[in-house]
């Protein structure tokens, strides 16, 4: 007798205080028989742990790896090679599972479908089986609120960037719109300190480290060193639109 297909859940866990999981996200974690990850290899993986002490004692745990995170450039053609033999060995692993009538939930930071590694499983298992996302408060939103200042009023054009781009860009996008959050910061923080001082903004920019964590820390660019942060640190220029 032929088994029913499991279900593969993305299931976006949030910027990282357990108590911003959603109901449902929350339900699924704590019921899942078999829970996937991603992490560096040697760490816990950050995904993980943000639900401690939330999984079934049985749960079986499926530990996703990197093969490399800094140590070849993101736009060396070895590095796509090397992540893209990664994800489709991950994906197939966890279709066999699914095929075999197995349930798994996928933990995603934030949410799984803004700059998320579960998205590119997505891609190749969308069609081939029952997939399903549940969606998230995103780090942005974390970061944004660690502030205390509102990040877009009345007509504000918000703008999303990130810290690998290239800093002539950077610049460019960054002084063609209101409000601006720079995602994937990590040793980019001088780039992007530099580019946010040739738009003009340097002084509204906010550098947000562990957002929603207990070692949130929110700060001035300007009052920040230029040093190695989280990667997941994200930087955030406020709007100043209408505001009656």
């Amino acid at each position: 007798m032929t088994s029913t297909p499991g279900t593969i859940w993305g299931v976006g866990i949030g910027p990282g205080d357990p108590e911003l999981m959603s109901v449902r996200a929350n339900r699924l974690v704590r019921g899942a028989a078999h829970i996937a990850f991603f992490r560096k290899t040697g760490r816990p993986g950050r995904a993980r742990s943000i639900v401690e002490g939330m999984l079934r004692a049985d749960a079986i745990e499926i530990a996703m790896e990197y093969p490399i995170t800094t140590e070849i450039a993101f736009n060396d053609a070895a590095y796509t090679t090397c992540l893209s033999e990664f994800y489709t060995e991950a994906s197939s692993h966890l279709r066999d599972l699914a095929l075999s009538g197995v349930d798994v939930v996928i933990l995603c930071e934030g949410d799984p479908f803004f700059y998320g590694s579960f998205m590119h499983l997505y891609t190749r298992l969308k069609g081939h089986l029952s997939i399903e996302v549940v969606p998230a408060i995103t780090g942005m939103s974390a970061a944004w609120t660690a502030t205390g200042i509102p990040v877009t009023w009345g007509d504000d054009v918000l703008t999303v960037l990130t810290g690998t781009m290239p800093e002539a860009e950077l610049s460019r996008r960054m002084g063609n719109t209101d409000a601006i959050v720079v995602m994937k910061v990590g040793r980019n923080l001088p780039k992007i300190r530099s580019a946010l001082e040739q738009a003009g903004k340097l002084d509204r920019a906010w550098l947000v480290e562990c957002a929603s964590m207990a070692e949130e820390r929110a700060v001035p660019v300007i009052d920040a060193n230029d040093r190695v942060v989280p990667y997941f640190s994200i930087v955030i220029v406020h709007g100043r639109g209408r505001c009656p």
